[in-house]
């Protein structure tokens, strides 16, 4: 009796759309992120630690100007109240992404150019071009981001994990490519790492693009209704916007500003221990989100209650995560000594640094949904300016001290203090709201 109870509960479960998407999500992330992590161990052989270096900031560069360039309208598209507001906000985030990336090309060029004809030897081609490899970079991210955003409102998780795997391994491919020793002395080399990422973005652009039409969205937007759209989600440029611009100059602060004064194999160290501690994380962040975002959005709409979804999703990441987090801080440097080879084996150190910042984060970021679901956007932003506060403190010690290890240690402090701090804020929102509907 006991044993038929248990399947009446938990086949139901199996078969819920919300696994299933999970399911079709989470598979597709691990897909794309194990193509990337299996690279890896190649690519850490094909590219040293200065290349890794050069890379992570350029890729710092992305991560903060992808911010501005679609002023997080993209997020209103799952909130949408029907499907013409769902496609008018979407062509409005397209629109200004274009701008942007069209204005920072120009802006980019302009500067490259300057600076080449007034000191030629100042820099090599190949930097100016990494430089110049930005705008596309930044134009595919923000059309990409758009494109999920539409086929997650949808439900269409099979085809963003499909844009994913395809993403990945269109980039991997050309990474290797650009990394065999053939190559090793001349310019592909050097940009093989960004112009493989570049590569890859726009593939998944591609695959996005031949998917949209299953959509069926409304293919035309009037002005006023872009103007009533962009009203309507004003709180995402408003507040959303400034937060995660705040959020990713802070997290990028060591490869923005530390990296200024130190050398570039210690900060390729450092960005490979931070690719592949919030490279798991985000796999599952990333998903989690998009399944909540929408399932949380319906219930309150409905005025049902969340905070019982929402502990129980807490307590299962934590639970998971845990013995994980343990055998990595213990063992973290034996794993990228065998994985990556001996000069990297250095990288231990910054992994058990980033380890319980990230563990928190896994967390808190999980919940991030929940001020755009409750319109609590400016609550947020203050968490993340006294995080900014934090780090730019930490950063300024290591500087200083001319330590760079240092200053990573207090930088992951800083967020693993303001992490937890956002994790119960989160918390406390979901219980709120359920009170006000019980």
């Amino acid at each position: 009796m006991v044993e038929e109870k248990r399947h009446k509960i938990v086949l139901p479960l199996l078969k819920s759309r919300f696994v299933k998407d999970g399911v079709a999500l989470i598979s597709g992330n691990v897909w794309a992120q194990g193509i990337a992590f299996l690279a890896y161990i190649l690519l850490a052989r094909l590219f040293s630690p200065d290349d890794f270096g050069v890379y992570n900031i350029f890729f710092s560069y992305v991560e903060v100007l992808i911010i501005v360039s679609t002023c997080k309208y993209e997020l209103g598209t799952v909130i949408a109240e029907n499907d013409d507001e769902a496609a008018t906000v979407s062509r409005l985030a397209l629109r200004i992404n274009a701008l942007v990336s069209l204005v920072l090309l120009i802006a980019i060029t302009a500067i490259v150019m300057i600076n080449y004809y007034r000191d030629p030897l100042g820099g090599t081609m190949s930097h100016y071009v990494i430089f110049l490899l930005l705008a596309p970079m930044v134009y595919f991210c923000g059309t990409s981001r758009v494109y999920a955003s539409l086929f997650n409102r949808q439900r269409q998780f099979g085809h963003i994990a499909l844009s994913e795997v395809v993403g990945s391994s269109t980039g991997v491919v050309f990474k290797i490519l650009f990394g065999l020793p053939k190559l090793a002395a001349t310019a592909w080399h050097t940009l093989g790492l960004p112009l493989g990422t570049v590569l890859g973005k726009a593939a998944s652009n591609i695959n996005y693009l031949a998917a949209l039409r299953k959509l069926r969205m409304p293919t035309t937007s009037s002005r006023e209704a872009m103007r009533n759209a962009a009203r309507k989600f004003r709180n995402f440029p408003l507040f959303t916007m400034p937060k995660d611009l705040v959020n990713s100059l802070s997290f990028n602060l060591p490869l923005l500003w530390l990296a200024l004064y130190f050398d570039k194999a210690e900060v390729g160290l450092y960005a490979l221990a931070l690719t592949f501690t919030f490279r798991p994380v985000n796999i599952i962040n990333n998903a989690i989100e998009r399944l909540m975002y929408v399932r949380v959005a319906e219930k309150v709409r409905e005025r049902r209650p969340i905070g019982r979804d929402i502990m129980r999703l807490t307590i299962w990441l934590n639970a998971v995560a845990l013995p994980l987090f343990v055998v990595a801080f213990l063992f973290g440097d034996e794993i990228f000594g065998f994985l990556f080879g001996s000069r990297w084996h250095s990288c231990g150190y910054y992994l058990r640094c980033l380890l319980p910042w990230v563990y928190v984060t896994l967390t808190s970021s999980s919940l991030m949904f929940l001020a755009n679901v409750f319109g609590r956007q400016r609550g947020e932003f203050v968490f993340h300016i006294v995080q900014f506060v934090l780090r730019v403190a930490a950063v300024i010690v290591g500087i200083v001290l001319l330590d760079f290890r240092v200053g990573i240690l207090l930088f992951a402090i800083a967020g693993a203090l303001v992490s937890i701090a956002l994790m119960f804020w989160y918390l406390r929102m979901a219980l709120r709201y359920d009170t006000s509907v019980a």
